[in-house]
């Protein structure tokens, strides 16, 4: 039995351990609320009636679609995948471990026996049920459409790169890489991608809530002027953690516990925080040229955390001389904020998942967009967008632009890391490789946990230095 340490945390309830009951999922979708979700598309897009533009499982317009990871956001990212529009039928799941796979497949049968109308999207046989180091290509060999990537994050390059191959069409959970290799990785599959044209959506939710796109029109309309800063934060607690057992490896603990690997997560600056510096890139349509930065591990020293921080804050510098300052921090009994906040020179723009999203204008009234709902909404919506463009024939590749944000949480990380200004280009050509053995090759086994970063010791391309 995994022991695990739950840290009081005050995290978003879609993320976690993956057992036990699944919050954050809402009513399965019925044929009419799909049509009406589903204008969030770019316009032009037909929604239902596009169903016909491309068949599907052998003549229908059925979409069959394969997990690759069963923890926790992976059980519920496929449950809000199989909400998200009629047709779709979950038939296969990989993991590394069958301990997951077995409790992932039990929450999904539990949720569908709650919500029957769901049962005809629930076609998992034992057959399609693959686990190991092999798990993903075994899926990839199925008759899948479509496959929702959501391993810990240092997998994603290499099965993003394996889907293309494959020729399958993509849902990826955030962030996409934790080095600069894995970037590098990325950017090659959106390009094959697109000369596929294969569909890439990405696990940026807020990019598919009403009220982040109606206050990113009103920025674009110049509502607030000219944006000139900006503070974005995810402060809260902390998160689950597991203690070693004495039947894991070294490698298998590492994995199990991968949250507090840099190599598995990228730290929780890239893992957690590129939501919201996802929104500062969306919000200034650029990505910052230079990031300087401080952070360190000063509550969570325990062995059990590994070697990650539990604080950042980043000060980016973009194209045009904004300056958007980041927060990041998982700290026990601290003061929790999440949102992202902008200075315009007419206005101040505010935004926060579950809390609302708003303009305040000076000398006028403001714009106010609270809609409690859309936390779940919005989960289900970015899957109901990529299924609803690849039936349109018109598939969204989105992997560019969270492989942008990614890297935008990679240079502070560095900064941080290092204690120097990491610019864009240097963040991106650097001969940075986290993971200590080619991923294709990684086994169970004895691995040591890298050392601590000191910011003046360690280095973006060659990690610490010790005795520097």
């Amino acid at each position: 039995m995994t022991q695990e340490k739950q840290n009081g945390g005050e995290g978003r309830p879609d993320k976690g351990a993956g057992a036990g009951p699944i919050p954050g999922i809402g009513r399965p979708f019925s044929r009419r609320s799909f049509i009406q979700t589903g204008a969030t598309l770019a316009a032009g897009a037909a929604v239902f009636p596009a169903f016909a533009h491309r068949a599907y499982a052998s003549g229908t317009d059925t979409m069959r679609v394969g997990l690759i990871g069963c923890g926790g956001r992976g059980t519920r990212g496929i449950i809000q995948n199989m909400q998200c529009a009629p047709g779709i039928e979950l038939i296969s799941l990989g993991d590394l471990a069958p301990d997951r796979l077995e409790q992932s497949r039990q929450n999904i049968a539990e949720f569908v026996e709650e919500n029957p109308e769901l049962q005809p999207s629930f076609q998992v046989t034992d057959e399609r049920c693959f686990t190991g180091f092999d798990a993903y290509k075994r899926v990839l060999e199925t008759d899948v459409d479509l496959v929702m990537l959501a391993t810990p994050p240092a997998f994603r390059p290499l099965h993003l790169a394996a889907a293309i191959d494959a020729g399958k069409h993509v849902f990826a959970e955030k962030p996409v890489a934790t080095d600069a290799a894995g970037i590098r990785s990325c950017l090659e599959s959106y390009e094959r991608a697109r000369a596929q044209g294969l569909g890439i959506g990405v696990g940026t939710q807020r990019r598919h809530h009403s009220g982040y796109q109606e206050l990113i029109r009103r920025i674009r309309d110049g509502q607030m002027g000219d944006v000139v800063n900006g503070q974005v934060y995810w402060n809260q607690g902390g998160l689950w953690s597991r203690e070693p057992q004495d039947d894991w490896t070294d490698t298998e603990w590492q994995l199990r516990n991968w949250l507090y690997f840099t190599w598995l997560s990228g730290d929780h600056i890239v893992e957690q925080h590129v939501h919201q510096l996802d929104v500062a890139n969306w919000v200034l349509d650029a990505v910052p040229v230079q990031a300087t930065a401080v952070g360190g591990r000063q509550q969570r020293v325990d062995p059990v955390y590994g070697h990650i921080f539990d604080h950042f804050s980043v000060d980016y510098e973009y194209p045009d001389g904004t300056h958007i300052m980041s927060m990041a921090r998982q700290i026990q009994q601290t003061q929790s904020q999440v949102g992202e906040w902008f200075q315009g020179t007419r206005g101040r723009s505010w935004s926060h998942e579950g809390g609302g999203v708003g303009i305040g204008l000076e000398g006028t009234s403001s714009f106010e967009w609270e809609r409690p709902d859309d936390w779940v909404l919005h989960l289900v919506q970015e899957h109901t967008d990529l299924v609803t463009s690849i039936r349109a024939g018109e598939p969204i590749n989105d992997l560019r632009r969270i492989a942008e944000s990614t890297l935008t949480a990679i240079m502070g990380r560095e900064a941080a890391y290092t204690g120097q200004t990491v610019g864009w280009d240097e963040a991106l050509n650097a001969d940075q490789v986290l993971n200590p053995v080619p991923l294709e090759g990684l086994e169970y086994g004895p691995m040591e946990v890298p050392p601590v970063p000191v910011p003046g010791r360690t280095q973006l391309d060659r990690g610490f230095i010790e005795g520097w």
